[in-house]
């Protein structure tokens, strides 16, 4: 079997992974991630567990593992942005499938079950502060997935390239991409949150329709974003990670899904910065369907 060189698959002196500071044992009987983007709300979650096994911590990706009941759980920040999620979710596919001696990947694959938890602002004035969204679809304007072979098999291209006509897609931006999430897991998820399809942006101003000091390349960028549809099917939120998690997940053979708390409203201009007391009641969601699993 082909090695990987130490250049590609950088492990640390101690034999943990290169970004993460993870060791392939870590992982062990451990096959549910929770992702966030805070390194705070890591300790919101880690509160639920009922023992704490492993915790690891290097710049912005904070790990916590541990069990609740005989269910044993990670929760890992990656801190904002696509970037960071590249590392994270290549780096947590390595722990698993990648044999860190031999340097050669496993040759039987383990799937793991990845649930981001995230805050996120709504694009239609009738989804309300403190909701959840759940992503049944990603839309990538970031551009990742293109850089991967087999992108477009694991992408909804129909409903892609109905996208691109609606909004007269700059040739300038990222070629967009839409990737749906695990069935498995949104199954989960039927009640108390609203479905839809969550756009993911790689930053918080400009590629948001926001605007300060600079105007936008496309001053008709936001409502066309919200004023798309697909088959019933409507852009609902955006946020800056969904789209990475989906797509590589699908493309490295495991589940995926996003929830999302709705702490602003674009539409109406309406913004929550006291979102602790929703954020945690996220979370109680997530966590309790996930031990019912």
């Amino acid at each position: 079997m082909k090695q990987i060189p130490a250049s590609e698959l950088i492990i640390n002196s101690d034999g943990s992974i290169f970004h993460l500071h993870l060791q392939p044992d870590d992982l062990l009987e451990t096959d549910t991630v929770i992702l966030v983007g805070d390194p705070s709300r890591v300790q919101m979650i880690a509160r639920h567990f009922d023992k704490i096994d492993v915790e690891k911590a290097n710049r912005e990706f904070i790990s916590k593992i541990g069990r609740i009941g005989n269910k044993r759980f990670m929760v890992l920040s990656t801190g904002i942005g696509i970037g960071n999620i590249d590392i994270a979710m290549t780096e947590l596919d390595a722990l698993v499938n990648i044999d860190f001696t031999s340097r050669c990947i496993k040759s039987e694959h383990r799937a793991l079950q990845i649930v981001r938890m995230g805050t996120s602002g709504a694009l239609h004035a009738d989804i309300p502060l403190g909701s959840m969204v759940m992503s049944d679809i990603s839309a990538g304007f970031d551009g990742l997935l293109n850089f991967y072979d087999g992108r477009n098999a694991v992408c909804m291209t129909e409903l892609e390239e109905a996208f691109i006509e609606h909004t007269k897609w700059s040739a300038l931006l990222p070629k967009p991409y839409f990737v749906p999430a695990s069935k498995s897991l949104t199954e989960l998820f039927a009640d108390g949150v609203i479905h839809g399809i969550t756009a993911s942006a790689p930053g918080f101003y400009a590629p948001q329709g926001r605007v300060l000091r600079l105007a936008l390349h496309d001053a008709d960028f936001l409502r066309k974003i919200e004023s798309f549809n697909y088959k019933g099917q409507r852009i609902m939120n955006f946020e800056m990670e969904g789209s990475a998690i989906a797509g590589l997940s699908l493309l490295l053979g495991h589940r995926a899904v996003t929830l999302c708390t709705i702490i602003a409203n674009r539409h109406i201009k309406s913004m929550n910065t006291d979102y602790k007391p929703a954020v945690e009641k996220m979370i109680e969601l997530c966590i309790n369907n996930l031990i019912l699993r």
